[in-house]
């Protein structure tokens, strides 16, 4: 699991590496696709130099849940203590009953970041969904609706290291919540990963209880604590 130390840069480094922009010793996701960015883990000097060149002066920096820290020169944004966690028993909830559950495209983009205005379940840019499946729950059955129902709830996967597969982006319109709609999509993306041979995993913030014993109930378990820090560039 040595992989998941480092997972955005382990993602740039292979399924994601048509997305990466690099310099020298730095790497980034393609802006309008993630504001994520990896310089190892344990950089040297110039590697922070390169990640400010990659960036741009008075730039943010997000470094996800890169332990180093970076010189004194740049300045803190923000640091939000959480934890990362595996799938180690698959829990495969019911579908929710006189809903749809559809794969989302780019024709589905708009819906999907106000969904994310309005739920703010984390970082997600134009381009997010390009980093895997995503899946939408919609009103209307099966056999009821024209396409058109409004979007209640999504879930996605995210950072792809060797072997593994991040469920990101879940959440719920506020209007929808306590009707099981994250532990299926979260259930079902579970199923496909593993069904094609990589592991489940995902970041859950440390003060964020109730998502953190979903996941747990869908056979989640902690495997490190994290600490995910924002900065600005020199």
């Amino acid at each position: 699991m040595d992989v998941l130390d480092d997972p955005v840069g382990a993602s740039l480094g292979g399924a994601h590496a048509h997305l990466a922009r690099r310099c020298g010793r730095a790497v980034r996701y393609d802006p309008e696709v993630a504001s994520f960015s990896s310089v190892g883990l344990a950089p040297g000097p110039g590697a922070w130099d390169d990640l400010a060149a990659l960036l741009g002066s008075g730039e943010f920096a997000d470094l996800f849940s890169c332990p180093a820290l970076p010189p004194a020169r740049w300045k803190a944004e923000f640091a939000l203590e959480g934890h990362q966690l595996v799938q180690e028993r698959q829990v495969r909830p019911a579908a929710p009953a006189g809903l749809r559950v559809v794969e989302l495209g780019a024709a589905d983009v708009p819906e999907m970041l106000a969904l994310v205005a309005r739920t703010r379940p984390g970082p997600f840019r134009p381009r997010t969904r390009e980093l895997g499946t995503y899946l939408g729950v919609r009103e209307g059955g099966p056999d009821g609706g024209d396409g058109g129902g409004a979007l209640l709830a999504m879930a996605g996967e995210r950072l792809h290291p060797p072997g593994f597969t991040e469920v990101s982006a879940v959440c719920t319109a506020p209007e929808a919540r306590g009707r099981g709609l994250a532990a299926h999509l979260v259930g079902e993306l579970a199923a496909r990963i593993t069904a094609r041979g990589e592991r489940p995993f995902l970041h859950v913030a440390a003060a964020n209880t109730g998502a953190l014993a979903l996941y747990e109930r869908l056979g989640f378990v902690r495997r490190a604590d994290v600490v995910f820090r924002g900065f600005r560039t020199p």
